[in-house]
C-alpha cells in the first residue's frame, strides 16, 4: 500500500517518448484529424494538470450548488472512472459506485444535479440534452478532455503540481505551459505565494481562491485512517490539522476496489492500537459498498467530507454567468 501520486525518477528518461505523444496530439487538433464536438448549451470544464487529488469533485459539487440555487438547470458530465460498464447513463443515486463511478456518484448526491456518464462525454452531454431542459454543463476533470468544446476553462492548481513534472516520471499530465489554456485558475487560498509566482509566469486572467474544509464529527481516542486517493497524504494531514489522533494510517491506490482481505488488515490495525473509531473519504466509503458492513458498531466508520469553499463566491459566480451569457444559460 502505497501513495500512489508519488515521483518516480527512474522513468524520467521516459517522459521525452509523453511529451512526443502530446505534441502529436496537440498536432492532431490543430489540423482537424481529432474533431472537437460542441453541444447545444455552454459546456465549463473543471479540471487540473495532475493525475489526481486537485479538489475537482468538491469544487464541482461547490459550483453546481450555487448555479442551482439561482434556478439554473445545471448538469454534471463526467467518464465515469472505474466504473464497470461503458453504456451512456444517467447516475441514479440509489446506485453503486460499480455502476457509475465513485466520483459520478458523489457529485450526484452531494450536489442534487442530474450526473450523466460515458467514456465519450459529448455523448453524456447529448443524453442529457435529450432528456432534460439543460441549460449548463459541468464537464468533471476535463481540462485534457478536449475533443468536446468548452466556454470556461477552470483549472486547479496547488504548489505539488507547480513543482511537479511529466508523466511518467512525475504526476503531471500536460506540461505547465497548458496554464494559458484556462480561462481561470483556481489555488490554494493558503498559499498567495503561489499565485504570485503564477502571475510572475505571465498568468493575467482570473484567479480563485479556494478554502478547503474537512467536515467531521467529534472524536475522542485514537482512529484508523484509510484511503484509496490519489493523494493520501493530503487526507491525513487534514485529519490531523482537524485535531484527530491518527493511531494507524493506511493508503491503498487510487480508485482502489476494496475486497474482504483489505478488511481484515484495516480491522486488524484497530486491534493492535486500540482504535475507537474508523474514518475514511467519501469516495471510499462509496467503493466500500456492502463491505462497509463489516465494521462493527462498536468501533463504527465515519466518513470525513471534503468542502470547497471559493473566496467571494458570489462575485465568481456572477463573473461566470456573466461570461457565459445569461440568456444562453436562462433560455
Amino acid at each position: 500500500m502505497s501513495q500512489s501520486s508519488a515521483a518516480r525518477p527512474w522513468l524520467t528518461p521516459l517522459v521525452p517518448l509523453y511529451r512526443l505523444g502530446l505534441a502529436l496530439r496537440e498536432f492532431e487538433l490543430r489540423i482537424g484529424l481529432m474533431p472537437v464536438h460542441r453541444l447545444s448549451r455552454p459546456v465549463v470544464s473543471i479540471g487540473n494538470l495532475s493525475t489526481g487529488g486537485a479538489g475537482k469533485t468538491p469544487l464541482a459539487i461547490t459550483l453546481a450548488k450555487a448555479l442551482a440555487a439561482r434556478g439554473l438547470h445545471v448538469d454534471v458530465l463526467s467518464r465515469g472512472y472505474g466504473r464497470r460498464s461503458t453504456r451512456t447513463l444517467r447516475v441514479e443515486t440509489n446506485g453503486t459506485a460499480e455502476e457509475f463511478g465513485d466520483e459520478p456518484l458523489e457529485i450526484a448526491r452531494e450536489s442534487g444535479v442530474p450526473v450523466y456518464v460515458a467514456p465519450d462525454r459529448y455523448q453524456a452531454g447529448l443524453l442529457a440534452e435529450s432528456l432534460s431542459a439543460s441549460g449548463l454543463h459541468f464537464l468533471d476533470d476535463g481540462f485534457q478532455h478536449r475533443r468536446l468544446h468548452r466556454d470556461v476553462d477552470i483549472l486547479l492548481l496547488n504548489r505539488q503540481d507547480w513543482h511537479d513534472r511529466l508523466l511518467p516520471g512525475g504526476n503531471l499530465r500536460e506540461p505547465l505551459s497548458a496554464v494559458q489554456r484556462a480561462t481561470v485558475i483556481a489555488l490554494p487560498a493558503d498559499d498567495p505565494a503561489l499565485e504570485a509566482e503564477v502571475k510572475a509566469r505571465g498568468w493575467r486572467g482570473p484567479v480563485w481562491r479556494l478554502e478547503r474544509r474537512m467536515e467531521l464529527e467529534p472524536i475522542d481516542g485514537p482512529v484508523v485512517a484509510f484511503c484509496g486517493i490519489a493523494r493520501s497524504a493530503q487526507f491525513f494531514e487534514g485529519l490531523q490539522a482537524a485535531g484527530v489522533h491518527l493511531a494507524s494510517r493506511i493508503a491503498f491506490p487510487d480508485h482502489h476496489c476494496y475486497k474482504a482481505h483489505d478488511i481484515d488488515c484495516i480491522l486488524e490495525a484497530a486491534r493492535t492500537t486500540r482504535a475507537v473509531r474508523f474514518i475514511t473519504t467519501q469516495k471510499d466509503r462509496l467503493r466500500l459498498g456492502t463491505l462497509a458492513a463489516s465494521f462493527p458498531s462498536s468501533t463504527p466508520l465515519i466518513t470525513a467530507k471534503l468542502r470547497i469553499e471559493i473566496e467571494n463566491e458570489d462575485a465568481a459566480i456572477d463573473w461566470l454567468v456573466d461570461r457565459l451569457g445569461p440568456d444562453k444559460i436562462h433560455s
